[in-house]
Order: C-alpha cells, then structure tokens, then sequence
C-alpha cells in the first residue's frame, strides 16, 4: 500500500522503494499522515488535493456519527452550517439534498442524522477517495517526522501530521458512574439504538442535546425512563425565526453557531480569539454555548417522562443487577433516592490529550498543555513540531467554533495553508 499523491508526486517521493516485512509493510516518508476521517478530516484532506504534497488519511469515515450517536435524532445546527468543505465549495449539504430530491432549508428544518451521514460519505467518495480505512494504533517521534502504525500492521513515516480524531475518545463519565460494575452505566456515545432498553427502567443523568435525545428515544423504544440534571430547567432552544426584523439582525446577527454576537465573533474572527489571554478563552470555551437540547425534542420529553431538575449526583451503588442512585436536590433536606437497571451520562466530553491511545506516551507528556489540551500556534500546530490538532482538541486554542462541524472551513484552509508552505 503506497502513498497517495495528491498532485504530482515529487521526485524523493519516487525515489523511495517499498519495502515488504513478514508482517509489516514500511513505505517511505509521506509528505502528510491525516488521523482521523470525519468532518475535520476529510474537509482537510479535501483541500490539501492538488497542491503537490503527498497525503495518506486513515480512518473509518464518519465512524463517530454513525456509531456513536443516536439514530433517529436531528442535528443541533441549522442547514446552512452542516456542510464539510472543499476549497471551492461545490458540494455543500444542499447540493447534496438537490441531487437526491431531499427536503432542505438552510434555516427552520431539522438535518436529519442520517442525511448528514449519507452526504459526508459521498463527499469522501467524491473528494478524498485515497481514504485508506484503517486505525492509526501508534503515533511516536521518528527520525524525519513521526512513525505510525496501523491496525493492518504498516509502519510509516510521516513528516507532518494532523490529528483529527474528533471527539470520540473525549466522552466524560463521572467518577461515580466509573466506579460501578460493568453493564451498569454508559456514555450516550455508547449507543446509536435505544431498543436493547425495552421495558427497562433507565435513569439519564444530563441537561443538554445527547440526554434529552437519548431520554426521547429510550422513552420511544418503551423503556421507563427518567432524567435527571444538576440545572434548575431544561434551557431548550427556541425555534429559529425564518424573518427577523432589522432590529433583531442588528442586535442578534445569525452565525454558524446560532444568534447573537458572541457566536458571531466566535466565527468571524477565531484569530483573535487566539491572541486572548489563556483564562479568558478556557473561560470562554466552558461557559459559551453549554448544554442545551433543541427546539424539536422538547414535544417528546415534556409530559412525556419524568425530568428531575435540581437533582446532583451524590451516591451510585450496584444493588441486585441494578444502580441506586442517591441524588442531592437544591431546597430539600433529604436525598432523593431512585433504583434502575441501568444509567446513562449525558454529561458530554471532556478534552485529555493523554486519552488519545494512540500517541507515544512521551510524545504526549512532551506537548505543551494547559487544562490538559494541547496549546497551539495561530496555524494549529503544537510545540511538537509537524504534529497539528484540530477540532474539539483546539478549542482552547481557537474558540467555541471548534466544538462543531462548522469549524471545519475554517481549519482545513488555515491548516493547509501551513502544511503546503512548511
């Protein structure tokens, strides 16, 4: 399996044998190794064609979104912003819906997950055929770059790498849950399908998107679900206005990450966010844009299951095949106290870089972090030269607009930028 060229190949390139192990195949250096192929990976990827380096991706495309989150749910962001990005922008989500006679609007009507999903494998198909679908297992310092090897057994060389691994190894489960028996507790990303729960009681701790979807669906599935969340209310989104008054522009304008200024800046001028002072983004990152599940759920929960607000997690115990749960509630001297067969954390991700598997672990004690994220230059590179991060592992570094897929624009023209004139 030889390097992929986008562009001409350049002449060392050519000079380089492939050599074949027993058990391992090693190929010379390639230009630029891409970890990871979903939003952030392809678009990169997507715009690093044509532009004379060589480029190898690896990756299950669009893994997370199809096996790591809920069918049967729609995403939180409008229509307009749940594209991926090729340099030109000529296949966005709604020529995609044009060519396949799908309902679109670019505001007002929810994406479906599963039109999403469908749309960014054939923008890979399109745009980053060379995409090779297998895991990066190890990703150490080498001689000229860095050395990774694959699931499939390959050894390679790269001079540059990017790390796009999306959020997948980032899901937060609170030390309580941890500590319980296997089978008793998960992560939302643990499920794409609900039915398993039929007739179950299941208990969802959380107050954003993933818990009130993961609590519609259970509740659909004919589970006996309850939700529970630290808040003193759910913070719904309110359904987007498709006429908005000058007023309303002027004062709230629409961005990629929804209305009002903040988010408008967040898009706009992620640069300067980068020049802020390091308290100021981390604050910034953690309180902007936090839990809050959208506007078309709100029919299936409300009335519909019980929805305990004010409710702190204080004990989790495994009892008889099932969890007793003990929960603080604010205004209440006693605790209150629920038994269930299995709970769900809705408690969203949380970026360590020492939880990426697949990085040396002195590769990754050597990167200067602060909350244990990766502190990058205004091009996404770390202080470990060639090594790039994008997505949620760069929002401390870039803003709230790295969370979402709609960072993605941004980030692979700034990336590739930087890794064709390196």
């Amino acid at each position: 399996m030889g390097s992929f060229i986008f562009g001409e190949p350049s002449a060392s390139s050519q000079k380089r044998p492939i050599i074949h192990l027993e058990h391992t195949l090693t190929v010379g250096v390639v230009d630029i190794a891409i970890v990871g192929a979903g939003p952030y990976g392809l678009s990169l990827a997507a715009h690093l064609r044509g532009r004379g380096r060589s480029v190898r991706i690896f990756g299950l495309p669009m893994r997370f979104w199809s096996h790591h989150m809920a069918a049967g749910t729609s995403l939180k962001s409008e229509g307009f912003a749940s594209s991926l990005y090729d340099p030109d922008s000529q296949f966005t989500l709604e020529d995609y819906c044009r060519e396949k006679n799908i309902p679109y609007a670019p505001i007002g009507l929810p994406v479906k997950i599963e039109v999403f999903i469908a749309y960014a494998l054939e923008f890979q198909r399109r745009y980053v055929p060379e995409l090779e679908t297998v895991s990066v297992t190890g990703l150490a310092p080498g001689s000229d770059g860095y050395v990774l090897t694959t699931d499939a057994g390959e050894t390679l060389r790269a001079r540059q790498v990017v790390v796009a691994t999306g959020i997948m190894n980032f899901a937060y489960l609170p030390p309580l849950l941890a500590a319980l028996p296997a089978g008793l507790a998960s992560h939302t990303s643990h499920h794409s399908d609900f039915s398993a729960f039929k007739g179950k009681r299941v208990a969802v701790l959380g107050a954003g998107a993933s818990a009130l979807d993961a609590a519609a669906l259970l509740h659909r599935a004919g589970a006996n679900a309850q939700l529970f969340a630290r808040r003193s209310q759910i913070a719904f989104h309110t359904p987007p206005k498709l006429r908005r008054s000058l007023f309303e522009r002027l004062t709230a304008p629409r961005s990629g990450l929804g209305t009002g200024w903040r988010s408008r800046l967040c898009c706009d001028a992620p640069t300067v966010f980068h020049v802020l002072p390091e308290k100021l983004r981390f604050r910034a990152v953690e309180r902007h844009l936090g839990p809050a599940p959208c506007w078309f759920v709100r029919e299936a929960v409300e009335g519909q299951l019980p929805m305990m607000t004010r409710s702190t997690l204080a004990a989790a115990t495994a009892i008889d095949g099932g969890v007793r749960l003990e929960f603080d509630r604010s205004g209440e001297s006693h605790r209150h106290v629920v038994e269930v067969d299995h709970v769900i954390a809705g408690t969203g991700y949380k970026v360590v870089l020492s939880r990426l598997n697949f990085l040396d672990p002195q590769l990754a004690a050597g990167i200067r972090q602060a909350a244990q994220t990766p502190l990058l230059d205004r091009h996404f590179e770390s202080s470990a030269r060639g090594l790039y991060f994008v997505g949620g592992a760069a929002a401390n570094s870039f803003g709230p607009l790295l969370r979402f897929a709609f960072g993605a624009n941004f980030a692979a023209k700034r990336v590739s930028n930087r890794l064709v004139s390196a």
